[in-house]
């Protein structure tokens, strides 16, 4: 990309062009904001300026960042955000990185649970959940945990930008919170089954932090201990929310069940139409 002149339209086709070969499925969209990072431009702008030649620091800028990409590193961790409910999160790779499927579990519990008033988010990873659920809630004490120091660190961040109180908590599962009780516990837990992971796309198999991802043999490790243990965490009539994997929830739901401590169940699906959420309402008197 050096020695002629590349106009934006012209680096733009070229960028297209190379990450296509690479695997990259939305090249061409994913090269407009790569340069609209390294310019500083938003997208109209870009086309805009269609002919405008790069300087020679927007251009190196862009080619490091181009180079990353070819690699299959996530477009997320190259530009350091990701999109999530209306807001931007700082995202690294110590953290998952949101994906809009897991929106539907903060839909779920406002709809289940429109005035909880303690809720607790098990593995926050960058915040994006309790940030959301803080949202919702704003008269509502949040408290989230993870076993990460390096993603309580990224979730502290994106909680401050937000400007928002949220109690974090170092420590696997329950493990920082002995004597507590909440209307509404929720979790995104790790729940791809060991033998699949060597099998994902590039960009979450290799960049994305593998304790986030190994829910063990049938990926449902978690949830046989986070399920049982959660009833002496929850208020009577509480909600627990959990996003599960493709094709999981039936599974989820018979822990649920043989755990005889829920008075009632249901799912919710993501826009792609799969059970990707699983409810359970504890009973009052167990």
């Amino acid at each position: 990309m050096q020695d002629e002149v590349w106009t934006t339209l012209k680096v733009l086709n070229w960028t297209r062009d190379f990450l296509a070969t690479k695997g990259v499925a939305n090249s061409r969209l994913e090269a407009e904001w790569m340069l609209c990072a390294a310019t500083g431009l938003d997208r109209v702008g870009l086309y805009l300026q269609y002919d405008k030649p790069l300087n020679d620091g927007e251009l190196s800028s862009y080619r490091s960042m181009v180079a990353r990409r070819a690699k299959r590193e996530p477009l997320q961790h190259i530009l350091g955000t990701q999109e999530f409910m209306g807001i931007d999160y700082e995202v690294t790779p110590d953290v998952l990185i949101p994906r809009h499927d897991t929106e539907v579990l903060i839909d779920l519990a406002v709809s289940l649970l429109p005035h909880a008033k303690t809720i607790l988010d098990i593995g926050t990873g960058s915040g994006c959940i309790a940030v959301s659920l803080a949202l919702k809630y704003p008269h509502s004490n949040i408290t989230a945990t993870d076993i990460s120091e390096a993603a309580l660190d990224v979730a502290r961040r994106n909680m401050s930008r937000q400007k928002l109180e949220i109690e974090l908590l170092s420590g696997s599962l329950f493990e920082p919170l002995a004597g507590r009780k909440f209307d509404l516990i929720v979790s995104n837990p790790p729940y791809i089954p060991t033998a699949d992971i060597a099998g994902l796309e590039q960009e979450v198999r290799d960049f994305d932090p593998l304790r986030a991802l190994d829910g063990g043999q049938d990926g449902l490790d978690i949830y046989r201990e986070l399920i049982p243990r959660s009833l002496a965490f929850l208020n009577p009539s509480g909600w627990l929310l959990l996003e599960v994997g493709k094709g999981q929830a039936h599974d989820v739901l018979q822990i649920i069940n043989v755990t005889e401590g829920f008075k009632q169940t249901t799912t919710a699906l993501d826009p792609g139409g799969i059970e990707r959420v699983v409810a359970a309402q504890r009973k009052e008197n167990i």
